[in-house]
């Protein structure tokens, strides 16, 4: 499992870096400001979340509990997904509905991050 979340954890890296440039670059004439601001936050927690993958695909297998560990590595992903995606969404489309769904990839976050705590906590190190 390791193998396969380092690999998505570098392509999310990746494809962050590459929404990145092409926000500041390709869509800084295309979009209001508030929508180049939301692509730029969703590129950023979509860095800082990947990043976070790495390190769970990089960790030893006992630096957290592996329930815990697995369950802060879907909600990383699943996070970046629904947070970042709604935002690139409502930034290119302006459809406000999109919105709607950032919080549910920001309480995912959370949750990652509480997992990490939990997983620290409990493991045998």
């Amino acid at each position: 499992m390791s193998r396969s979340v380092t690999v998505c954890a570098a392509l999310g890296a990746l494809l962050a870096v590459g929404a990145g440039a092409f926000g500041a670059h390709g869509l800084r004439e295309q979009l209001e400001p508030a929508a180049l601001a939301a692509w730029a936050t969703a590129a950023d927690y979509q860095m800082y979340h990947s990043l976070a993958l790495l390190a769970l695909g990089l960790a030893a297998p006992a630096a957290l509990a592996p329930r815990w560990h697995r369950v802060a590595i879907v909600c990383f992903a699943v996070g970046i997904v629904l947070f970042s995606g709604s935002l690139y969404l409502l930034a290119l489309s302006g459809i406000r509905g999109f919105g709607m769904i950032t919080p549910l990839g920001g309480v995912l976050f959370l949750l990652g991050w509480a997992s990490v705590v939990a997983g620290a906590w409990r493991s045998e190190h």
